[in-house]
């Protein structure tokens, strides 16, 4: 399990990024269930994403398939 936040790792760089841009984004789970929104923080464990209307939901990573940014 991933315990240090590691900023050399280009997928930590990436979500950096999207959340320095506030970039909107259609993030995945394995579930199938789809959010988009903007991510708000991350940490080694999970990342935070609020919808259009505010509501702020907690993902542990391990449960994201991918997270695309939107055009």
């Amino acid at each position: 399990m991933l315990t240090d936040f590691d900023t050399s790792l280009p997928s930590i760089r990436q979500v950096q990024n999207l959340i320095k841009e506030t970039a909107t984004v259609e993030l995945k789970l394995l579930t199938g269930d789809i959010l988009t929104g903007k991510i708000l923080w991350q940490d080694p464990q999970c990342v935070a994403i609020a919808d259009q209307n505010g509501q702020k939901t907690t993902v542990w990573k391990q449960a994201i398939a991918y997270i695309k940014p939107q055009a």
